[in-house]
């Protein structure tokens, strides 16, 4: 009881039942759209562009991309839990001030 209590006061999106039909919808808008790139003309500046649901696997493949270089960004800019605190590193530092 207590855990379907907490699921009510839970914000709407992260709620189980509400996540999945977000799923839902934006796949179902996704496919929507890919299949109306078939009945549309797109005017491509570069051949690529008039394959089937170019924008579709092209922004996944750059969203997936960012991703990768978020990461692999924080392995080479991660610092210490403790980088700042202080309080050890602070007083060893006055304490060199002061021989």
């Amino acid at each position: 009881m207590s855990e379907a209590m907490n699921e009510k006061n839970k914000h709407w999106l992260l709620r189980k039942e509400n996540i999945r039909k977000l799923w839902i919808g934006f796949i179902a808008i996704l496919i929507v759209i890919v299949v109306a790139g078939l009945f549309v003309h797109q005017h491509e500046s570069f051949g690529i562009e008039d394959s089937f649901g170019f924008f579709a696997w092209y922004g996944f493949i750059t969203c997936v991309a960012m991703v990768v270089f978020a990461k692999l960004l924080g392995f080479f800019l991660k610092r210490p839990e403790n980088y700042y605190d202080d309080s050890e590193i602070g007083s060893n530092k006055h304490e060199a001030d002061h021989d």
